[in-house]
């Protein structure tokens, strides 16, 4: 049966407004001896984690840390992650996670953005964070973790072991802000989006409901803390349900199956191309061979993948659709009713109380008919309280209690959605409207393609030509013609790529995510050297 903890209702309150101090004290008293994480090496129980982040509030504090006041996060995967981030969620202060892969000149520029008092940073980042902590002199605190402190650094584990417990907790509004999430910045300046307590109380009552899980499941991870499905789903979603989490540092398509097996993990989150590069490795007999019994992720797959998928590892997948600036969107049910394509419905909560709508908006922000085309649009209690100290992209956003997403879908008659694209990576060409993720998707399929990506390059006939970038399995080569051949028999002709470049990888965000900003910003001829379907005379058929 499935195990949701900590719905009961708060003095008048509804049962998802509660801070996180208020929930984790709930879901720690539950069961003090279970073992709440496995990370880094270490296996810690709720209580001893309660614990920790007690001491982590007391240490903030000692050094005048208090609420709202923001202390940035340059760490891997490691435990004190957690104790940082719910540490000072006890205490009204905001973390801020900053993606490892920064450097200097990105790294101050959250530093500074956020005003952040203080930094904590892995030993093995020292060099990074101390040139960014230079020309950032709103950093007061520096703090280490692992390794032996440079010279301006404390230790972060010396002054966590050296703090009491914080036994009386200050009061903390659900709607307070636990978190700055920046976005990955891929139009101009990452943006900080404000996480309140509540959104991650929601998101983990959601998630334990939307997976079905019980105490005995083990949820298993191998995303980055700095990015939300870490923070959301797998932490939140292991704390509501009080079962155990497994975190890897990151994902390795070589090693991933045996660490499931190694973790017997029962529920895997998953983003971007993990799932089509897992699908590429080779068959091998013990495949099926595992514990897992669901996947859970975005985008969506075709019913081909799925089928394929479910069947060579024996599992379950389910899809939906969220994004930072709101952990409820939309979900596929377990053993529920599929449709091709589709990210499921809207999220619901445990509590009926919660409503969750998504709606079709056109340009001019009027709901459109079921089946057109236009900007996905949400509203529900776990939304954002806005981006951080960004008035004009917060008014863009949020308006009259509706998050305006910036991806096109549209919605049957029973409420299903269907992405389509970001509305900045939709291609017109002569006449017609093209979603890049769609011929992504194609492409993808080839047997002997890894990844690709789609975007708009000029056209001298005004509008758009369509590229891709094409990235061969490992041992394999692909020829531009194989693509072209490929698209035209899977594609109607207007969306058969014209221009073709094949790469060895694809830049990416630390979450796997293709850097489509940088590719079109590599060099001014984003055509030169590349193949041309029309200069080589392959015609597509219409």
């Amino acid at each position: 049966m499935t195990t949701v903890l900590g719905l009961e209702p708060l003095a008048g309150r509804q049962s998802w407004e509660k801070s996180l101090g208020e929930f984790l004290q709930i879901v720690t008293a539950a069961h003090p001896d279970q073992v709440f994480v496995e990370i880094a090496g270490q296996q810690i129980t709720y209580g001893e984690f309660m614990q920790r982040c007690r001491q982590a509030a007391a240490m903030f504090r000692s050094l005048g840390i208090g609420h709202g006041d923001r202390v940035c996060l340059f760490l891997p995967n490691v435990p004190e992650v957690l104790y940082s981030w719910f540490g000072l969620s006890l205490i009204g202060g905001i973390a801020v996670t900053i993606n490892t892969a920064y450097r200097r000149d990105e790294m101050a520029y959250i530093l500074n953005n956020a005003e952040a008092s203080a930094l904590v940073a892995h030993d093995t980042l020292a060099d990074i964070a101390t040139q960014a902590a230079d020309v950032a002199p709103c950093v007061q605190h520096r703090l280490a973790v692992g390794g032996s402190p440079a010279d301006g650094w404390q230790d972060y584990g010396q002054l966590l072991n050296g703090s009491p417990e914080l036994t009386e907790l200050p009061p903390v509004a659900p709607t307070d802000v636990s978190m700055l999430q920046y976005t990955s910045g891929t139009t101009g300046n990452p943006k900080g989006v404000q996480v309140t307590h509540q959104m991650y109380v929601s998101a983990g009552q959601g998630f334990a409901l939307w997976t079905q899980a019980t105490a005995d499941d083990r949820f298993f991870t191998c995303l980055p803390y700095f990015h939300a499905n870490a923070q959301y789903y797998s932490t939140m979603g292991t704390l509501a349900s009080g079962a155990t989490l497994i975190v890897q540092d990151r994902f390795s398509a070589s090693r991933f199956w045996q660490q499931v097996r190694d973790a017997r993990a029962t529920v895997v989150n998953f983003i971007g191309m993990m799932m089509p590069v897992l699908a590429k490795n080779d068959p091998q007999p013990n495949d099926a061979d595992n514990t897992v019994r669901l996947f859970y992720g975005s985008p969506a797959f075709s019913p081909e993948f799925l089928a394929d998928f479910e069947q060579r590892f024996g599992t379950d997948i389910i899809v939906g659709f969220g994004m930072t600036e709101t952990c409820y969107g939309t979900i596929e049910a377990i053993r529920g009713q599929r449709r091709p394509n589709s990210s499921g419905q809207p999220r619901r909560h445990p509590d009926p109380a919660f409503e969750n709508t998504v709606r079709i908006v056109d340009d001019a922000g009027n709901p459109v008919s079921n089946g057109a085309p236009g900007e996905i649009t949400i509203r529900n209690p776990a939304t954002m309280a806005g981006y951080w100290r960004n008035e004009t992209e917060t008014n863009a956003s949020l308006r009259d209690g509706w998050l305006f997403t910036g991806d096109l879908g549209w919605l049957d008659d029973d409420g299903y959605l269907y992405f389509v694209d970001r509305k900045k990576d939709v291609i017109r060409r002569r006449g017609e409207n093209i979603s890049s993720q769609e011929v992504e998707d194609v492409i993808k399929r080839h047997e002997r393609v890894l990844d690709c990506a789609i975007i708009a390059v000029p056209s001298d006939l005004g509008e758009d030509e369509v590229k891709a970038y094409v990235t061969p399995r490992p041992g394999e080569s692909v020829q531009p013609e194989e693509v072209v051949h490929w698209c035209a028999e899977n594609l109607a002709y207007f969306k058969v790529p014209r221009y073709i470049e094949i790469r060895d990888e694809l830049p990416r965000t630390p979450s796997l995510r293709v850097r489509k900003d940088v590719l079109r910003q590599e060099r001014e001829d984003l055509i030169a050297g590349c193949f041309d379907r029309e200069a080589a005379g392959i015609q597509i058929r219409r």
